[in-house]
């Protein structure tokens, strides 16, 4: 696991329940590892955003993780982009969605790193 930089972040993950910690934490490796395979490889700055961990790029939107009152945890974006609705599109009825700013997750195996990673690239990507 990739240290955290910002002690706010690591208490931050270490307030959610224990299965929305291993799920937050799966999808924040994921974000990382996604950031380092584009082409060229994105710059992440990991913060809290409205109490929540958030990544952000230098040409991207926020990517938020966390819990959500219909699942155990949830990857976020932002609500006024195209990005779930390019995600649905592209991956018709795959996953638990909340309108449209977050995949929902009731468990790690539901994590696709090929269809999660692809959202979370776009995220990263968003304003370029």
């Amino acid at each position: 696991m990739r240290p955290f930089d910002d002690p706010n972040v690591a208490s931050a993950y270490e307030a959610f329940a224990a299965d929305t910690r291993s799920g937050a934490l799966d999808l924040r490796d994921l974000v990382f590892a996604t950031a380092q395979e584009l082409q060229p490889a994105v710059s992440v700055t990991e913060a809290l955003r409205w109490g929540q961990p958030a990544y952000l790029s230098p040409k991207g939107t926020t990517i938020r993780l966390g819990g959500h009152t219909s699942a155990r945890f949830a990857l976020f974006v932002h609500c006024q982009t195209r990005l779930i609705g390019e995600f649905t599109s592209a991956f018709p009825g795959a996953d638990r969605i909340d309108g449209n700013r977050a995949i929902l997750f009731d468990e790690v195996g539901q994590i696709d790193p090929v269809r999660h990673g692809w959202l979370i690239a776009r995220a990263l990507t968003y304003h370029r």
